[in-house]
């Protein structure tokens, strides 16, 4: 069976991609070693549900199945030797914790799916891998969609999960429930209302995985402050930090302090300049390109190293491939990787300071500032002056233009719908779809900026409380009362999860684009239309038209 994979919003023809090759890049082999590793941690969260009732809750259990999930997200890991270790670790910790069950008392059905009974060695991983379907299993098109919609929402939820444990924070309730998740995939009984109701409970506990990451950030390096943010270069040399993984950064900062080597963000590293305790580096020199999708061209204009933090790498090109480093859970062949820290360590980032003191400085592609740093802390201290602005008439709407940046042609929709909104209107944005408007002059309304950042994608929290906090300060039952409108951008599965967590909270009337998601059978989506009012983007003037209305 070749590859099926229809997880992010570029899928080949907007069905799936399948062949040898997904559009990311991603081999046929590594897509199917990855949806083995998965289906094997389907069988080990069936063990692990049965064991945590009897009081059996095993920590690197619970790390490695955060950890697959968040591999398994689109453009993290592109190589075949890090899923058939992960195979190899899948099927040991799947027998100790079934073993630990057993021995507690526990009992098993005779009629255990296979991913709770296969065993195999290295040299068999692969015909298994190759044996699957290729898509999520389930008896019929609903179940799939629904299955898939969880799963992919899970991945989400471990990307922020992992983010927050590197820096100390953990919530037990997430891993118990992920794997109760994984579990119920597994159960063919289960009806279409079961489904969707898990569906709905894995967006309420994508809300507690962004509030967690939320407090890990803040409480580690601050409250995000508004702040300029400089888009040239200097004269010194550079590297290039991309991703999300802001303690990689802060380590990274710390060791090239004075270094003569300057830090530029890119990409979703954007946000880290809000940060109090990031920002006081004199060395952390501004902002260099755009979203992910360009990096090829960025990459290779900066001249210096290149660090890539967590999802979002796309396969480089040999002219910056040398200087190209991954760290955490990102891997490609033939790329300098950067070890995981230990115990009460760093990581050593000495090798690529010292490939960069050799190096030209970044070329220069653009000048001048943007402003970021409009979380919710912040966007709250203003909540006098916005209420004003709304009850005096200088704002008549606020656009939530969220989400993810990608390469179709088909998101300039986004930049146009930027410039075409009323001056009236301001808009509030987290993750990369940002790139697509954030430099534009688009100006103020009485001092309050029309572009309001709030930061990476898991900062889409932010933008629910603030709504929130707005529906309160207005004295409103229902968020949904609000002059709000949501025009989000997806491509992966931490957006997925956020459409999820929006829903979960009771927002309705989301418009997602620039295609639905290839997952979802008609009756998911008019489930999804029906119970949330979901819909699809058209052109700029007919949602302009509506959505102003």
């Amino acid at each position: 069976m070749s590859m099926f994979c229809y997880q992010c919003q570029e899928t080949r023809g907007g069905i799936a991609c399948t062949g040898k090759k997904g559009i990311c890049g991603i081999s046929e082999n590594c897509v199917n070693l990855q949806d083995l590793t998965l289906h094997l941690v389907k069988g080990m969260a069936l063990f692990s549900t049965r064991a945590r009732e009897k009081g059996i809750e095993s920590d690197k259990l619970n790390r490695f199945i955060i950890e697959v999930l968040f591999e398994t997200v689109t453009n993290v890991v592109f190589t075949e030797e890090v899923s058939i270790d992960r195979i190899t670790k899948a099927l040991e910790l799947r027998e100790e914790i079934k073993q630990a069950y057993l021995a507690a008392g526990g009992e098993l059905p005779d009629d255990l799916p296979s991913c709770a009974t296969w065993t195999g060695t290295p040299d068999q991983y692969l015909e298994k891998a190759n044996s699957l379907s290729g898509q999520i299993d389930a008896p019929d098109e609903d179940t799939r969609s629904l299955r898939s919609l969880v799963v992919y929402g899970l991945k989400g939820m471990a990307a922020y999960t992992d983010h927050a444990f590197h820096l100390g924070y953990e919530d037990a309730n997430i891993y118990a429930f992920t794997q109760k998740a994984l579990a119920a995939l597994t159960d063919d009984s289960r009806s279409l209302d079961d489904n969707i109701a898990l569906v709905d409970e894995t967006g309420k506990f994508g809300v507690a995985a962004m509030a967690l990451l939320d407090k890990a950030n803040t409480e580690t390096y601050g409250t995000p402050e508004i702040s300029t943010v400089n888009l040239g270069v200097g004269s010194n040399s550079g590297i290039l930090i991309s991703g999300h993984d802001l303690k990689d950064l802060d380590e990274l900062l710390k060791q090239s302090e004075n270094s003569g080597v300057d830090i530029y963000t890119h990409g979703e590293m954007l946000p880290a300049h809000a940060y109090p305790l990031l920002k006081k580096y004199e060395h952390l020199k501004g902002n260099y390109g755009g979203a992910w999708h360009e990096q090829k061209k960025d990459f290779e204009s900066f001249n210096g190293p290149v660090l890539l933090t967590s999802n979002c790498l796309v396969p480089p090109i040999d002219s910056y491939k040398e200087r190209l480093y991954t760290t955490g859970l990102v891997r490609f062949d033939g790329v300098s990787h950067i070890e995981d820290r230990q115990a009460g360590a760093e990581k050593d980032f000495s090798k690529i300071i010292e490939q960069a003191k050799a190096c030209p400085a970044p070329e220069e592609i653009e000048t001048g500032q943007i402003t970021c740093g409009f979380a919710h802390e912040q966007v709250l201290s203003l909540a006098e002056k916005v209420i004003d602005a709304v009850k005096s008439g200088a704002v008549k709407k606020f656009v939530v233009m969220a989400g993810c940046d990608g390469r179709m042609k088909s998101r300039e929709y986004y930049t146009e719908f930027a410039e075409e909104l009323p001056s009236d209107t301001i808009i509030m944005t987290a993750g990369c779809a940002k790139f697509r408007y954030n430099k534009l002059s688009l100006g103020d309304i009485g001092g309050i900026p029309r572009v309001l950042d709030a930061g990476q994608c898991n900062d889409s929290y932010s933008l629910a409380v603030i709504a929130l906090k707005l529906k309160e300060a207005f004295g409103l039952e229902d968020v949904n009362e609000l002059p709000i409108v949501y025009n989000i951008a997806w491509y992966e599965q931490k957006a997925v999860l956020v459409l999820l967590a929006l829903l979960s909270l009771g927002v309705k009337n989301i418009h997602l684009g620039p295609t639905l998601p290839a997952l979802l059978s008609p009756n998911a989506l008019n489930a999804l239309i029906e119970n949330f009012g979901m819909s699809g983007i058209s052109t700029v003037r007919q949602d302009m038209e509506r959505f102003m209305a």
